[in-house]
């Protein structure tokens, strides 16, 4: 093991103390408990959180869940001052309450050093992380809609002719987005070519490079268990889903 702990766990470590002063010593390495992991309080689907969830598991994080089933739930969050700005998610993480998706997503990429080797690396991580989430935000909102078909449509157009294109360009050539490392750009990419595959069939026929990406990333240990029945990945939303959230947010009628 090389004084390293087991790759994808999550662990404390700290050299041997002697006389006083710290030592060249082994490290020793504890697994955290049940308390230190990330709580995560969403909906039981997919929605903003779900790209919470990838990354987590990317960096080889547990991770507990709370899931808001009641608009009581919703309120005693409100009560408790734990929504900075009275929405979700929330992820209860190192002695914080954080909210914003893309502030939550940074952090644990920064933590976790899934953010790109120096400010000019991080500022390209972040372009694309915000284009990909851009697309995928269109994509959450359909269950929402009465007539979701015009939106798929133009959704589709987009995809082909906004987004894939910038995507397949980064990835002629280096297997990742940035800097020859795996960021959380490359994590929410692999998210978002998913969902876009499960609304448009070959859809990434036309984007050879992304298309080889995605296959390269579904080998990750860590993704494939992600990718099987029984993980924490959550499926596509539902009419519970929809429900569930409507009558949490105290939601008369769909957008």
């Amino acid at each position: 093991m090389n004084g390293r702990p087991p790759r994808g766990d999550i662990v404390r470590c700290h050299r041997a103390q002697s006389f006083g002063r710290d030592t060249h010593g082994p490290i020793f390495c504890t697994q955290p408990t049940m308390s230190e992991r990330p709580i995560l309080h969403y909906f039981n689907g997919r929605g903003k959180m779900e790209s919470i969830r990838w990354l987590l598991t990317v960096a080889g994080v547990e991770f507990d869940e709370m899931y808001l089933t009641t608009r009581e739930a919703y309120v005693k969050l409100l009560n408790d001052g734990s929504l900075m700005f009275q929405q979700v998610p929330l992820v209860e993480m190192d002695g914080m309450k954080l909210v914003q998706t893309k502030a939550i997503l940074t952090y644990i990429a920064e933590k976790y050093n899934l953010h790109g080797q120096d400010i000019k690396d991080r500022v390209k991580v972040n372009m694309y992380a915000e284009g990909v989430m851009d697309l995928m935000e269109m994509i959450m909102m359909l269950p929402f809609l009465p007539d979701p078909k015009p939106k798929l449509d133009n959704i589709q157009i987009k995809a082909k002719e906004r987004y894939l294109p910038v995507f397949e360009k980064a990835l002629t050539g280096p297997i990742y987005l940035v800097g020859g490392k795996l960021t959380y750009a490359d994590v929410l990419l692999l998210e978002c070519t998913l969902m876009l595959e499960e609304k448009f069939t070959g859809i990434l026929k036309d984007f050879p490079s992304v298309k080889s990406f995605q296959g390269r990333m579904m080998q990750k240990d860590a993704i494939k268990r992600f990718l099987l029945p029984g993980s924490k990945r959550r499926p596509q939303p539902d009419e519970n889903y929809v429900k569930t959230v409507m009558e949490v947010f105290n939601m008369t009628k769909l957008p």
